[in-house]
């Protein structure tokens, strides 16, 4: 007859079967942010720092570690124009939901006064449109699902008035957002909320420009920090975060922003089944031609819509045209100041 263990043998011995075989417990948010960061850093060009808080962050949320009665991450992006702020929330949405429009924008340079308040919350009971409870905000986008956040993003911060950005706080204190009919709340504890701001981001002084780049760093945050304490009441700053500082592009970066903007040009050429290659000619020419300090990136897509595509349409709607397959060849013509574009027809 088989005798039974103790059942101090029995409990030693499932504490050993626990202790060789671990289990980690599984997070309900179904991103990864390893992969998520690798494609932030492949796309947006000279802002490791503000990329490596914001991965930072993700991994605190896809932990669950945050506070559950507040949003699961609120952040201020500073920089100035062009430098990959609005990008950056796009790449996450992308990354996120599977789409980059997969978010809920909310542009603040169309609420510059106060009366558009009520855009946010909706309409006080009494006036039109107060029974149906109207606003802005996107609800589904905004609050997301079990396995993936919401995501908003109150675009141009500073453009609004006061007391539109002052409706902001409870959502950045609680999460919540009441609606003015008194027919419900906005929940904003499962959301990602990003604000921009392109405060104290104006070019450096000339005698800047000759200081070594991390001091041009330093002084540009020290002057986004005293704009943002102009423009801001302290209790608003005091519930961001995060305060994320977005870099001025270098000039040693700009190859790899024209790599950048030939592959959505690219991407695109795709659906007529033809590639673009660049010759070392007309890459150096579009980067200087895209350099813009003030502008950034933004500089980069113009020169490529005034002095790129134009050819490449031109090529594709000649009368052989390119069959699929082609390839495109773009180099610089040095006596006309332009881009020349030759095919390479497929191999029949």
């Amino acid at each position: 007859m088989q005798v039974m263990p103790f059942i101090n043998d029995v409990l030693a011995a499932n504490q050993e079967r626990v202790a060789a075989s671990p289990t980690t417990r599984q997070s309900r948010f179904r991103f990864d942010p390893e992969t998520m960061m690798a494609r932030l850093h492949s796309r947006i060009i000279g802002q490791s720092a503000a990329l490596q808080e914001i991965g930072s962050s993700l991994q605190v949320i896809k932990a669950e570690l945050g506070d559950p009665q507040r949003p699961l991450g609120t952040y201020l992006l500073l920089g100035p124009t062009g430098v990959g702020k609005t990008e950056t929330v796009r790449l996450l949405a992308e990354a996120i939901h599977g789409g980059s429009e997969a978010y809920c924008r909310i542009d603040m340079n169309t609420l510059a006064q106060s009366h558009y308040a009520a855009s946010l919350t909706g309409a006080p009971p009494g006036y039109v449109g107060s029974k149906e409870g109207t606003t802005l905000f996107d609800r589904e986008r905004i609050e997301g699902d079990y396995g993936r956040p919401g995501i908003v993003l109150f675009d141009e911060l500073e453009k609004a008035d006061d007391q539109v950005i002052r409706a902001l706080m409870n959502i950045l204190d609680n999460g919540q957002l009441r609606l003015s009919a008194g027919n419900g709340n906005l929940d904003f504890r499962n959301s990602l909320i990003f604000m921009t701001s392109n405060l104290g981001a104006g070019p450096h002084s000339k005698s800047a420009r000759w200081l070594p780049r991390r001091l041009q760093l330093a002084q540009q945050h020290r002057r986004q920090e005293a704009a943002l304490g102009a423009r801001l009441d302290p209790e608003f700053i005091n519930r961001i975060d995060h305060r994320i500082h977005y870099a001025s592009l270098p000039r040693d970066q700009l190859e790899q922003l024209v790599d950048l903007a030939l592959a959505r040009l690219n991407q695109r050429l795709g659906r007529h089944q033809v590639q673009l290659l660049l010759e070392q000619s007309a890459r150096q020419w579009l980067a200087q031609q895209g350099f813009d300090p003030r502008y950034g990136a933004r500089a980069m897509a113009r020169t490529f819509r005034h002095h790129l595509e134009p050819a490449v349409a031109q090529c594709l709607l000649s009368a052989n045209g390119c069959p699929p397959g082609s390839l495109l060849r773009a180099s610089r013509n040095n006596a006309a100041t332009r881009i020349d574009i030759s095919l390479e027809a497929p191999d029949c």
